[in-house]
């Protein structure tokens, strides 16, 4: 997999934890345990995705 379609993945993966975040924010009967589960690893790809894209910038 080339790093742009590996960037291109987690890209997509935040994005869809972001819509799966915020729709369970709107149901009251959410469990928080699992929603502090969603937001780590929603953080956790975007410190991936913010490492990739710097250590892309050292490279050029």
């Amino acid at each position: 997999m080339s790093m742009q379609s590996h960037l291109a993945e987690l890209e997509r993966r935040h994005a869809a934890l972001e819509e799966m975040i915020e729709d369970a924010k709107l149901h009251p009967s959410t469990d928080s345990l699992e929603l502090s589960k969603m937001k780590r690893k929603k953080l956790m790809i975007k410190d991936e995705i913010e490492r990739i894209r710097n250590n892309g910038e050292t490279l050029h």
